[in-house]
């Protein structure tokens, strides 16, 4: 098990784990221990639950370790945070059905010793209950441990910018970011309730121990605000500072921005890693606003960075060597030149979505087939979730059209049968309920039908995709279940049946959707089997949508003409589902896919040129995975 990491220069106890689900099994683990020694005196252990994707994670291990080491619920009292308003329990929106679909009903606590806010309550009636609430809490004692996660507007529970710190239990109004930020699980931010009820701040800071949890690049900078800023209203995880055993739990990614992960060399001595140099010049190039060669002595100095000129110095020798090692990274041919049959590369692009792989390296895969590799793409999902309802009528509407002018009898019949059945549904389908099967299956089929047309636009043939519709996506929402020891399975044996030499896999583990993290580790996990048996690929990360990586931490920057920038874009534009509006656009950044990526690639290639390395109109950036 990863033990915590402490980092200092913080005004809250915060530690680091190398992944979240290791972070989640160190908090799931504490509870497990104060449980069990509740149990054995015979008393009840209170907790204080949280909801959303964060706590995903430590409720599977909660669970797990209720079914394989016998963790006993059946004296533990919970309490949950909160609940929207209005908001009834049977809504698949509610907290309350997600709590018991996540986890009660997966363990064995007392139905009577569950208790979650009430959005059924009529108006005249929540000021009452929501007092009622906190002296239930007050009731069993108070809460042991409260589990929390951070929003990015820096939210605890659903205190929101301006909640001061003595506020209970109450009835609030949701912040626009809030609402916007949930829009996609209610199918559109109009759809998302105004209110909520929620503890306040008070509520939450009389637990006894609080645990909050936070992960990926999207929270790092409302982390470092809620760590290392002073408290303020204006970010209600910011009072957790002033609690007596408050701890921040965090992934390396959201533990990003903090001082001592960034610039760790104005916190204290530093071992001056070549991976920490890098970091250091870079950064100082960057700020400074000069090329690597043209550091000197003063812009160390002048910036924190006197042990490093003392240590490694001088200027001119540091800024060079970091030169020399960023011009390795720019490689125009990614899997090398093809001189001979021999030199033919064979390479899988593993897509979790049915567009992230032109999204994220459409450029570099034109590359490839530009420059004489055979490159597989592996489907790994079928994305149908993010296909919205009109997109479903059109294309039912176009088979139908097309075999009443080209289809026999029955075919003709067939498709209309279908259009009627699939327009019913939709006419009677409420905001957010989950699709049925045979529309769920429509929109794979579009999802599909649109993957081959944006890959045959960078080169590829339809029998080079490989659509795997891994097992673990078939919920029919955005919450996904864990990984299937059979999707393993199946990446496996294509591995084995393609032995490539080189491996693409979305490396975007903060993908706010969840299922990027979920493929990598799927991917990781058979690679690692394949490798023992003798097929030894390089394995290269990509960034998907949201982020990119930093520029000292690129291993293969590969360049992109504008002619090739163009490209790309056409095989995005082949997503005709995802074009204008994306259902999950992820996050609060409205842009279409295919400015991100355009716009993503030309920066990347303007800070290559910003450190005085040569200047490209684009590039797409890679690391390298290195597993441990």
């Amino acid at each position: 098990m990863s033990l915590p990491h402490p980092l200092p220069h913080t005004r809250t106890r915060t530690v680091k784990f190398p992944t979240a689900a290791a972070a989640a099994r160190h908090v799931a683990k504490e509870i497990d221990k104060l449980i069990r020694a509740r149990n054995a005196a015979g008393k009840h252990t209170v907790l204080g639950l949280a909801t959303g994707s964060t706590p995903v994670s430590l409720y599977r291990e909660l669970i797990r370790l209720h079914k394989e080491e016998g963790l006993d619920f059946s004296r533990v009292v919970t309490f949950n945070l909160d609940e929207y308003y209005p908001m009834a329990k049977e809504s698949q929106h509610s907290y309350f059905r997600w709590m018991h679909e996540t986890l009660f009903s997966h363990i064995n606590v007392k139905w009577e010793n569950i208790h979650i806010p009430d959005g059924a309550l009529k108006p005249d009636e929540v000021d009452a209950a929501c007092e009622e609430y906190d002296e239930k809490i007050r009731s069993f004692g108070g809460i042991d441990i409260q589990v929390l996660g951070i929003g990015r507007t820096g939210h605890i529970a659903f205190n929101e910018p301006g909640s001061p710190q003595n506020s209970r239990t109450r009835l609030v109004t949701l912040d626009s970011i809030t609402r916007r930020d949930a829009a996609d699980g209610f199918s559109g931010e109009k759809n998302v309730p105004h209110h909520a009820l929620t503890m306040g701040v008070a509520s939450i800071l009389e637990a006894r121990r609080i645990f909050l949890m936070a992960f990926g690049e999207h929270k790092a900078s409302i982390v470092y605000k809620a760590v290392e800023q002073a408290p303020t209203e204006a970010i209600s995880a910011s009072f957790l500072q002033d609690h007596r055993d408050a701890t921040f739990v965090l992934d390396e990614a959201a533990a990003a921005e903090l001082t001592a992960i960034k610039r760790p060399w104005e916190v204290g001595p530093c071992r001056w890693s070549p991976e920490l140099v890098r970091k250091a010049v870079v950064a100082l190039a960057l700020t400074v606003k000069k090329g690597l060669q043209k550091l000197n002595d003063d812009d160390f100095r002048d910036h924190h960075l006197y042990e490093l000129l003392r240590e490694k110095g001088p200027a001119e020798q540091i800024g060079e060597a970091v030169f020399h090692d960023r011009m390795e990274t720019i490689k125009p041919y990614p899997a090398g030149r093809v001189t001979g049959d021999g030199d033919r590369k064979t390479a899988i692009v593993f897509s979790p979505h049915p567009d992230d792989d032109v999204i994220s390296m459409g450029g570099t895969i034109i590359r490839l087939v530009e420059q004489g590799h055979k490159v597989h793409i592996a489907y790994m999902t079928s994305g149908n979730v993010a296909v919205f309802d009109h997109d479903a009528r059109r294309f039912v509407d176009f088979v139908d059209e097309f075999l009443q002018s080209f289809g026999t009898s029955a075919e003709q019949s067939s498709a209309g049968t279908l259009k009627e059945r699939v327009y019913q549904f939709l006419d009677a389908k409420k905001a957010g309920e989950r699709d049925s099967p045979e529309v769920l299956k429509v929109k794979s089929v579009i999802r599909t039908t649109e993957a081959r047309a944006g890959a045959l636009v960078c080169g590829i043939p339809p029998e080079q995709l490989e659509f795997m519709d891994l097992r673990f996506y078939h919920t029919g929402t955005r919450t996904k279940n864990p990984i299937h020891p059979q999707d393993i399975e199946d990446i496996v044996a294509l591995l084995k049946r393609l032995s490539p030499d080189q491996v693409y896999v979305a490396g975007e583990l903060s993908d706010p959707h969840g299922t990027h993290r979920v493929c990598a580790e799927a991917v990781f996990a058979a690679v690692r089997r394949v490798r023992a048996e003798g097929v030894t690929p390089d394995v290269w990360l990509y960034k998907g949508a949201w982020e990119e990586w930093e520029p000292h931490e690129i291993e293969m920057a590969v360049p992109l003409s504008p002619d090739v920038v163009e490209r790309k874009k056409q095989a995005i534009f082949r997503h005709q589902s995802q074009k204008d509006k994306a259902m999950f656009p992820g996050g609060t950044d409205r842009r279409e896919f295919w400015q991100r990526a355009e716009q993503r690639n030309i920066a990347t290639a303007r800070t290559y040129d910003a450190l005085g390395l040569p200047e490209y109109y684009a590039l797409e950036a890679f690391v390298k995975w290195n597993d441990g």
